[in-house]
């Protein structure tokens, strides 16, 4: 295998579990001291909801390259629309303001998707030129 089909084949593998873990993060505001041991861990479980499906979409993407990429695309624009619609119009923030959040959130999970593609596709080709 090319050094350049290994970057392509990581490359959105190691991107994709960083903003998982990203995400992730976003769970621990669910921690209460006013709560108990147990309703603190439902609460941070329920929160981790979002990086379980992200999880198991990048486990598709692992073993099926070209529909684990189409699902990552299709699920990051469908986020980029709806955080920013919550963003923009509910909350009140500039577009500008807006747009640095989404982005910030929306788009690993978008080049990730389209990285899932393009390295299948590379192998493809790889494959066929052996041949």
């Amino acid at each position: 295998m090319k050094k350049s089909t290994k970057v392509f084949q990581w490359t959105p593998r190691i991107l994709c579990i960083l903003a998982i873990l990203f995400v992730s993060l976003f769970a621990l505001d669910s921690f209460s001291s006013e709560r108990t041991l147990f309703q603190n861990a439902g609460a941070f479980l329920i929160h981790l909801i979002p990086s379980f499906v992200l999880l198991a979409v990048l486990i598709i993407a692992w073993k099926w390259e070209k529909t684990g990429g189409i699902i990552l695309t299709i699920l990051g624009v469908i986020l980029f629309i709806a955080v920013f619609y919550l963003n923009y119009k509910k909350r009140e923030f500039s577009l500008s303001q807006s747009l640095i959040n989404v982005s910030i959130v929306c788009l690993p999970f978008i080049l990730a998707g389209i990285l899932f593609i393009v390295s299948h596709y590379t192998k493809k080709k790889e494959l066929s030129g052996v041949q």
